[in-house]
């Protein structure tokens, strides 16, 4: 079964951490599918991900930028895999049904600690990834911003 991975923010923001997990996911050669929960995000993290770092670049299109199955990275609001990707990162909300889960090697569920909603859905999508019998971790920022797994 898929492993899925729970990234509980609260000392930093996405913009800070996305890029650095994705570099981590996509240093191991994986191809990788960004789910964004709306689609006015995409653009944004697009960017985001063009400019985060002057020295570092992942390579990474969304719709806007067309051909999806060369694209290591994709970014999508949709539950289409066009990159035929290996990892999933669900952010800003987004969600994914167990059978879509389920075809992905591993699973990245980043959400804002500080929103009682992103809290919730979190909660809601454990519980529905472990009744499944998914390979479930939590991840959690210590006081120093580094992650932790919490058993």
């Amino acid at each position: 079964m898929s492993r899925v991975d729970f990234y509980h923010l609260q000392k930093q923001s996405l913009e800070d951490v996305l890029p650095k997990l994705l570099s981590k996911a996509y240093s191991a050669e994986k191809r990788i599918l960004l789910k964004i929960g709306t689609a006015e995000r995409i653009e944004f993290l697009n960017s985001l991900l063009w400019t985060y770092d002057e020295e570092s670049f992942l390579p990474h299109g969304s719709k806007k930028d067309g051909f999806a199955e060369t694209q290591p990275i994709w970014l999508t609001a949709d539950d289409d895999n066009p990159n035929n990707a290996d990892f999933l990162f669900l952010v800003d909300g987004a969600e994914a049904e167990i059978d879509v889960a389920a075809k992905f090697e591993r699973v990245f569920n980043i959400f804002d600690g500080n929103s009682e909603d992103a809290l919730q859905q979190a909660r809601r999508l454990w519980k529905s990834f472990k009744e499944a019998k998914f390979d479930i971790h939590y991840w959690q920022q210590s006081a120093d911003g580094r992650w932790e797994e919490k058993k």
